[in-house]
């Protein structure tokens, strides 16, 4: 087998970066919804205790939460324009987000107000982020980006 890359990315790698950066973006937009939502829209979908919850997240939470899905959105522009920042963009999004769960996990006990579904979409959101270093390492080593 040889070392030798194309130095051209295919149509899988357009696909897959666009794909991930229409993901971030997702996350993006629910962060903004998150942090713009008045105690009354999040009375509408959310129990008194669960609101409560919210509310008192610190700002170090939100603002880790705020780092993680910018990171992911500038790492997946990155990767569309061909710049090997996206490795460290998304290892930043990545470790963002284990400081936003410190909060929601370790300090306190989401899943006893929320259930097990958010923490089982963060393991997703987790597993997609480690995978997305792992792809901009991957490309970078092809010589897809630099």
């Amino acid at each position: 087998m040889s070392d030798v890359f194309n130095d051209k990315p295919g149509i899988v790698f357009w696909i897959t970066s666009g794909a991930a950066l229409v993901w971030n973006l997702f996350g993006l937009s629910i962060y903004v919804m998150q942090v713009s939502a008045s105690s009354d829209e999040l009375s509408a979908a959310y129990t008194v205790g669960q609101v409560a919850f919210i509310e008192a997240t610190p700002v170090w939470a939100i603002s880790a939460f705020a780092i993680a899905v910018t990171a992911g959105v500038l790492g997946c522009m990155s990767l569309l324009f061909g710049k090997a920042w996206a490795v460290p963009l998304f290892a930043v999004s990545l470790l963002s987000m284990f400081i936003q769960n410190v909060n929601s996990y370790v300090l306190n006990d989401a899943v006893a107000l929320f259930g097990p579904t958010p923490a089982i979409i963060q393991a997703v959101v987790i597993t997609i982020a480690t995978a997305l270093i792992w792809y901009a390492r991957r490309a970078k080593e092809r010589g897809w980006i630099s």
